[in-house]
């Protein structure tokens, strides 16, 4: 017997469709086939009451986990692009397994398609808006291979809010050169239009191999290979906001 208040309590239909990425159609279909049970109870109808959070719910003999939202951490290859839909390339969404594909996915914030690296897939449109407002500063880390070596006069450049191509004012960026000068990372605070690409160009120089590898202080998984991602922790959210 589904428990809680009635503000609390959500369609039997809707809760399989939203935690499992299915469709409506396709959650009655379950039930109808009596393959979902709540409270350990034959669900008969698609219709009734039940409170996520306290009421233990099975589909095909498999708990189904109520979270509110999920926050997916991708590692993005080359060739796919950051958007929920495109006629012509494959998208992230694309790559996230039927495990982890929910309802209202969509990349909180965007990778050129030849860019490679940590991309947060979610469904948590407040979150994505705080991660991405130009007033939270949320700081993305990136590895960088240039065609010609940097300099400390270039790094000084990035510090200083440098001005690229079409008048566009940079905020003050960081840029850590390696042993190898051609090998760098760049910490950015925003995220204009291929601002890495731009910015590299405003001081003649060239992108060869771009990869981001950290959000916040969130450092993008090294088990995981590209193609591949996992569900972020609760815990690990908090990373996010955390300045590198």
């Amino acid at each position: 017997m589904a428990k809680g208040s009635l503000r609390d309590t959500v369609r039997l239909d809707r809760f399989l469709s939203n935690q499992l990425g299915i469709t409506r159609t396709e959650a009655k279909e379950l039930i109808k086939k009596r393959l979902v049970t709540v409270g350990g109870e034959t669900a008969k109808l698609y219709d009734m009451k039940i409170s996520p959070e306290s009421d233990t719910v099975c589909a095909e003999s498999s708990p189904v986990i109520y979270r509110e939202h999920i926050y997916i951490m991708l590692n993005k290859p080359a060739g796919v692009v950051c958007a929920t839909r495109d006629r012509l390339s494959e998208t992230v969404l694309g790559l996230i397994p039927d495990e982890l594909r929910r309802k209202g996915l969509f990349p909180a914030g965007r990778l050129d398609k030849d860019t490679v690296g940590f991309v947060l897939i979610t469904d948590d449109g407040a979150f994505a808006h705080e991660i991405l407002s130009p007033g939270k500063h949320v700081e993305k880390r990136y590895f960088a291979v240039l065609e010609k070596p940097a300099s400390a006069k270039d790094a000084e450049i990035f510090a200083s809010g440098m001005t690229i191509d079409g008048g566009d004012k940079c905020l003050p960026a960081k840029l850590e050169i390696t042993d190898d000068p051609c090998k760098v990372y760049i910490t950015l605070k925003e995220g204009m239009y291929h601002q890495i690409k731009r910015m590299a160009g405003a001081v003649g120089n060239k992108i060869l191999y771009l990869k981001r590898v950290s959000i916040g202080k969130l450092e993008l998984d090294p088990d995981l290979a590209e193609g591949q991602c996992r569900e972020i922790l609760h815990k690990e959210i908090e990373k996010i906001y955390a300045k590198t």
